[in-house]
């Protein structure tokens, strides 16, 4: 099932993950590529230092990644696991992403899903081995009592395997999703519910993002489990912030200027801006987002030609046909608004659909307003770059249901995702806040988000989780 180079030594620190911090691609004459990723775990785990004896364990995701692991190519430090193909598809596809993640993000229409019938329990079965393949891996590479920290809902059983097979060690969970309420959580299976919740029950500290999902979680044990199910488990709270030095050393690098300039063209001279970067996933609620700078242009015809909305949407989740209907739809409502509205001189709507980082980081240099409207997060990054970023200072125009807003919400304008009307009235409130108004809510905002940076918010977890606390 699962093949491997021959392990490494064993480990003090192990992080689990299902996407690693290196990937492999296969080029045309058979040789690989490896490219090496970014985010909060590679930062903190870099934090850590080489001396600590540290390992990352993921799954191969791609036949680049299978093909490193069979000719025995690897990055130090990383050990990646050949899950058969299907296996991982079930996995990955048919359990974690459309079920875990659907119900953390309360996303299911509930007339007509979910349906947990065979074929659902077929794929979870694939679910509970891929965990399993994880474990075993971690199992096998800790040293004595070493400390792991497994990653996200990919792996929410994997706690509770590893205990079984390794009492000795010091395991954390980290959830990097919202969780769900107990009554929504209920509409899992009985016995899936509670397979769940004992997964994470195995770890020595189950962690997440705000305090709302972490209660959330502590309900669940409670009122499924019971009220003892917690005592062996300690719940943390780590709210993982923007790295201001990354952001701002990497936004002022030419490729960004480049872009700057060219979307500074697409906008046209003296107009404002309200910018989105999110990927098209469900939760991120680019439709009604858009929705609502249209009922802005309607309602409030001083805008037309005035302002531009900066919209990248970047697809995700392709393979899901629900996820390539959402991109479809996003450009679909993009053209109509340009259609509708647009003249020869303006385009109210730039969208992208193509992953720029670069570009990304251009647009949030040129923000006047930022919209991050989700209808539900587990924090938001997106929501706390911009004010780092933006030139002139940013007004947030902030979902309350993104977990950013227990931190931000006091200098952002909340806005109820799901009210168009209302999210429109918010952006007109941003496009017309005074800019000394603007410029220090936007201080403010960028000294909250970047309180805890990735490297940070990753030592604190294993500080906590080596000192039992």
């Amino acid at each position: 099932m699962v093949s491997a180079p021959p392990p490494p030594p064993a480990a003090q620190v192990l992080v689990a993950s299902n996407r690693g911090p290196v990937s492999y691609s296969l080029r045309d004459d058979g040789g690989l590529d490896a490219r090496r990723g970014g985010g909060g775990l590679v930062s903190g785990l870099s934090a850590i230092g080489a001396e600590a004896d540290a390992l990352w364990v993921c799954a191969a995701l791609g036949d680049g990644d299978r093909e490193a692991v069979r000719r025995g190519v690897g990055e130090p430090g990383v050990r990646m696991l050949d899950i058969e193909e299907s296996v991982h598809s079930d996995a990955y596809n048919g359990i974690a992403n459309s079920v875990l993640w659907f119900v953390h993000h309360m996303l299911y229409q509930t007339p007509l899903e979910p349906v947990f019938d065979e074929e659902f329990r077929r794929q979870w079965a694939a679910y509970e081995t891929y965990n399993r393949a994880f474990a075993q891996a971690l199992a096998d590479q800790a040293a004595d009592g070493a400390a792991v920290l497994i990653q996200d809902y990919h792996l929410a059983l994997a706690p509770g395997m590893l205990r079984e097979l390794r009492p000795d060690l010091r395991i954390g969970h980290f959830s990097h999703t919202p969780w769900a309420p107990v009554d929504y959580f209920r509409m899992l299976p009985d016995d899936i519910a509670e397979q769940l919740l004992r997964g994470l029950l195995g770890a020595d500290r189950t962690c997440f993002l705000t305090r709302r999902w972490a209660d959330a979680f502590t309900a669940c044990c409670t009122e499924l489990l019971g009220a003892d199910s917690l005592s062996g488990t300690r719940i943390g709270v780590h709210g993982l912030g923007a790295d201001a030095d990354f952001l701002r050393e990497r936004a002022h690098r030419p490729d960004v200027d480049e872009r700057l300039e060219a979307l500074r063209e697409q906008i046209g001279p003296g107009r404002k801006t309200i910018v989105r970067v999110d990927r098209t996933e469900l939760s991120k609620n680019i439709v009604r987002g858009l929705l609502a700078y249209r009922h802005l242009l309607e309602s409030r015809p001083e805008w037309r030609e005035r302002v531009v909305h900066i919209a990248f949407a970047y697809p995700s989740r392709q393979d899901l046909a629900v996820y390539r209907a959402y991109t479809a739809e996003v450009q679909r409502l993009a053209e109509e608004i340009n259609a509708t509205y647009g003249t020869a001189g303006w385009t109210p709507v730039v969208l992208h659909v193509k992953d720029d980082f670069a570009r990304s980081l251009a647009a949030y240099r040129l923000a006047d307003a930022a919209l991050v409207n989700p209808i539900r997060d587990g924090m938001n990054l997106v929501a706390k770059e911009i004010p780092v970023i933006s030139e002139r200072g940013c007004a947030l125009v902030l979902s309350r249901e993104a977990g950013a807003y227990e931190e931000l919400g006091e200098d952002a304008l909340a806005i109820n995702p799901y009210d168009v009307t209302g999210t429109a009235q918010a952006l007109h409130e941003a496009l017309t806040m005074p800019d000394g108004e603007r410029s220090e809510r936007s201080k403010r905002l960028a000294v909250a988000a970047t309180a805890l940076p990735p490297q940070q918010w990753f030592l604190d977890q294993l500080r906590a989780l080596r000192e039992g606390g």
